[in-house]
């Protein structure tokens, strides 16, 4: 995957190429338009790079300089604050902290169980699927009720739902009759240039 930039950086991100957290780091990039150079993580066997700049040996893992962040919600914020055009968050204290709860949530109800997948080649117990596939359901109102999740901009709580959401069909989740308003967003999401710019091959792979 390549990001398409116009500015100059050292900034390196170690991703996976299916992982969801990766995914959403990737996307905020290509909607930030960032230069960074992207380091493929495959395998059980980590960079050594890695393994150094990390105590944790996950990923995402950014480096900025003398800066290293390994945590997905941290350096998608740090993002956004680092290079603060286009905003990705409101400015707005109350309605940033509810962006800020959306985005606990969404990690908390759906990440949670869409990270089963990495243990199971990509697929989710029946359990999981069905707990999955309700907590999405449940949301379909704010889904319709704007063009995009709680805003009418595009934010970095988009760019957390967009990952799960384009996995669906390998989750093996078909949301049903009830998710017009679901799908409406997704084709909107799924079609803004930065989100494809932001798939690699793999993940370009998930809904042929």
């Amino acid at each position: 995957m390549a990001v398409i930039a116009n500015r100059r950086s050292v900034m390196t991100l170690f991703s996976r190429p299916t992982d969801i957290h990766s995914h959403r780091t990737r996307l905020v990039l290509a909607e930030k338009n960032i230069n960074i150079e992207i380091s493929s993580v495959t395998g059980s066997d980590l960079p050594e790079d890695l393994m150094d700049l990390n105590p944790y040996h996950t990923v995402p893992t950014l480096v900025d300089r003398d800066l290293t962040l390994y945590d997905s919600r941290v350096i998608i914020e740090y993002l956004d604050e680092r290079f603060p055009h286009p905003p990705l968050m409101p400015v707005d204290p109350v309605t940033r902290a509810q962006f800020r709860l959306a985005l606990f949530r969404i990690e908390t109800d759906w990440y949670s169980l869409a990270e089963e997948a990495d243990t199971m080649d990509g697929k989710l117990s029946a359990k999981s699927k069905k707990l999955l596939r309700e907590s999405i359901l449940q949301s379909s109102e704010l889904f319709g009720a704007r063009p995009y999740f709680l805003s009418d901009e595009f934010s970095l709580v988009d760019c957390s739902i967009a990952p799960i959401l384009w996995r669906l069909p390998v989750y093996g989740i078909d949301l049903g009759e009830r998710a017009e308003a679901i799908d409406a967003y997704m084709q909107r999401v799924f079609a803004r240039r930065s989100f494809q710019q932001s798939l690699t091959e793999l993940e370009q792979e998930m809904r042929m």
